[in-house]
């Protein structure tokens, strides 16, 4: 099985991914880097960041240990979002730059993801010579030629500053509270969006190194939820552990998803004649409302695998402006190479701002169909694209819901399990073709 998934390297800390292997995937990034030429004519530099899992602790010391032993400087930027770190690869021009985190993953989990020189994801060929390089004979440099650490006091200010660039209205007048999922996010998010002008209330925002999505964050909204209507504020924001993407709340409870988020965005985009082509990328995944909403306003929709990464490939090789997954990750290629959380949120409340609409009035141009979605855990999931009955089971499914509903099965690229999503425009028929075929999974895939 390959060691690199979706979204980088991941596993529980000390199992999985353990200090020794990040040590080896640091000296074997640095010298499948060396060798093509990214590092010639300079000394080369990196940029370490990580959330706040009590695990990146020793993950930051091995991975930091590993490039220095292969005669890189390593910044360490400390607990900071992952688009941080990608941005402040591109803003130093340094040659690379390793998130520790396992995003939205329980805490005993973590994981490693590396980014090229100018802030994007290293490319799939990359990684696959990076594990294939792991533990091999090196020579090892000495004297001046090994790496040195430097402490970026003042990675977060830039960040936060680069964030605050963005946008061209104050957002004075908003009432908002933000969960920081007890990550990343818990010391940038509210200084950022105070600086922006907006009223901040900060929830789940004290990390402890074990308290990192635990009932809380964009994959637990319940709380959010309740505080957003006790106080009536006019949103609520939802972030994942490493904060490179965001789930909104309306000031009723209502939920709005990345689908909706990028709805609103590309409206806004196309009045603005800021979207390129006229042409949005989104996923798989992507809701089937959504789709038909960007074909009424004459947009078209490019559809890629999930991950933010493939929708980020989709829009530079056909030079696009706007991409996103239902997730909550957005990419703006304006301001952004890679999904932002904090970025993505101040962009909302800018157009609602300017439009002076609510966060579910905007939300509303988009008619969300009904969808269902299974995850079924503990089967063999590298074998779904061979079963024969499960590939008629969805066949048959999609002849039952024709143009109105559709059907994915996938395995998932972070996690052991297979998720099933049902769409229809009746929320009892999704249930039940999910249901269905979630139970033929387990059964076949066991």
């Amino acid at each position: 099985m390959a060691l690199f998934g979706t979204d980088g390297v991941r596993g529980v800390a000390n199992v999985d991914l353990t200090a020794e292997l990040a040590v080896d995937l640091a000296i074997a990034a640095a010298h499948v880097l060396g060798e093509i030429g990214v590092f010639a004519g300079h000394r080369p530099k990196a940029i370490v960041g990580q959330d706040s899992r009590a695990s990146g602790d020793f993950l930051e010391a091995a991975i930091v240990a590993g490039l220095t032993s292969a005669g890189v400087d390593v910044y360490r930027v400390g607990v900071l979002p992952t688009p941080a770190v990608a941005f402040l690869v591109k803003e130093s021009n340094a040659d690379l730059g390793v998130m520790i985190s396992a995003s939205h993953n329980p805490m005993p989990d973590n994981g490693i993801k590396f980014f090229a020189k100018g802030g994007d994801k290293l490319a799939d060929q990359l990684e696959a010579q990076i594990e294939a390089r792991l533990g091999e004979p090196w020579d090892r440099p000495t004297g001046v030629n090994v790496g040195r650490i430097i402490a970026d006091e003042g990675a977060k200010e830039r960040y936060v500053n680069h964030l605050l660039s963005t946008i061209t209205t104050k957002l004075t007048g908003l009432n908002v509270i933000v969960d920081c999922a007890n990550g990343a996010a818990s010391s940038a998010a509210p200084i950022a969006y105070e600086k922006a002008g907006a009223t901040v209330k900060a929830i789940s925002a004290t990390p402890t190194g074990w308290n990192i999505n635990e009932n809380c964050g964009s994959t637990h909204l319940d709380n959010l939820i309740i505080e957003v209507k006790k106080a009536g504020a006019d949103l609520g924001i939802a972030h994942d552990g490493d904060a490179d993407r965001c789930l909104l709340i309306a000031k009723s409870g209502e939920v709005i998803d990345g689908d909706h988020i990028l709805n609103i965005l590309a409206t806004s985009y196309l009045s603005e004649g800021k979207l390129n082509k006229k042409t949005v990328v989104g996923t798989v995944m992507s809701n089937l409302g959504f789709i038909k909403s960007m074909q009424s306003l004459g947009i078209t929709f490019e559809k890629t695998a999930v991950g933010d990464r493939y929708v980020l490939e989709k829009m530079l090789e056909s030079d696009l402006s706007l991409g996103g997954e239902q997730s909550g990750h957005v990419i703006m290629r304006e301001f952004s190479n890679t999904g932002d959380g904090l970025l993505t949120a101040l962009q909302v409340m800018q157009v609602m701002v300017k439009s002076k609409k609510s966060l579910l009035e905007l939300a509303s141009a988009m008619q969300k169909y009904p969808q269902v979605l299974i995850n079924v855990a503990d089967v063999k999931k590298d074998k779904l694209s061979s079963s024969a009955k499960i590939k008629d089971a969805i066949a048959a499914a999609e002849v039952q819901l024709g143009s109105k509903g559709r059907v994915l099965l996938r395995a998932s690229g972070t996690e052991s399990l297979v998720r099933v999503m049902v769409e229809a425009n009746e929320l009892g028929i999704a249930e039940k073709i999910a249901d269905s075929l979630a139970q033929l999974v387990r059964l076949e895939l066991k």
